[in-house]
């Protein structure tokens, strides 16, 4: 009778055993799957900043050429004209001379503001400062003072700003970048007109 009990009381503690071996794998293996699930959330939330980066970077590059070549023109084009504006109202003597770089200065810094915001959505990054040629021109300029100054800067910028409506002109009807393609329209009246001052003033400088 006591070795009859003995066996069932050895059976039980098996059974026991069992069990907490049962569990302890349960356990494991709801670990093993929290595991897993957090592992995918950190891997999505990297792909997520990955596809952002490429949609930007994509951005950047979906600007046709030729758009891209003339919104990089146009930035160092007003520069300079700024440039050479702040030239002509400190040292012209020709009245309209002096009001002509005056009106560069505040006609083409607006214009260079909404250009760099519009590159800026478009994601190109616009030239910060003149082109070699152009620095060599306002260097020579620079160099000149009273008649010889007001006739050279105001026969430079009729030559200037015939080739600016006429790139202007042919951006407003051919660039593929529809925002740029209204900012070059809406600019155009204005260049327009400084080319009207230019000529009128070139009259009154001999």
């Amino acid at each position: 009778m006591k070795q009859r009990y003995l066996v069932l009381f050895a059976a039980f503690l098996v059974m026991a055993a069992l069990a907490c071996k049962k569990d302890e794998t349960y356990t494991s293996d709801t670990s093993s799957t929290t595991s897993t699930t957090d592992t995918s959330t950190t891997t999505s939330a990297y792909d997520t900043t990955g596809s952002t980066a490429t949609a930007t970077n994509a951005a950047a590059t979906a600007m046709d050429p030729a758009d891209s070549d003339f919104m990089m023109k146009a930035a160092q084009g007003g520069l300079a004209e700024v440039d050479m504006g702040y030239m002509a109202s400190s040292k012209a003597t020709n009245p309209d001379v002096k009001k002509f770089g005056d009106r560069m200065v505040t006609d083409h810094s607006k214009a260079n503001d909404e250009l760099k915001q519009l590159a800026a959505t478009k994601g190109v990054t616009l030239p910060t400062a003149v082109s070699d040629e152009e620095k060599k021109d306002m260097d020579a300029m620079s160099a000149k003072s009273g008649k010889d100054f007001d006739k050279g800067y105001i026969d430079d910028m009729v030559q200037d700003h015939e080739k600016d409506v006429a790139e202007f002109e042919k951006a407003s009807k051919e660039a593929k970048d529809a925002d740029l393609k209204a900012w070059a329209a809406k600019t155009l009246p204005t260049l327009q007109k400084h080319l009207e001052m230019a000529k009128e003033a070139q009259k009154k400088v001999k």
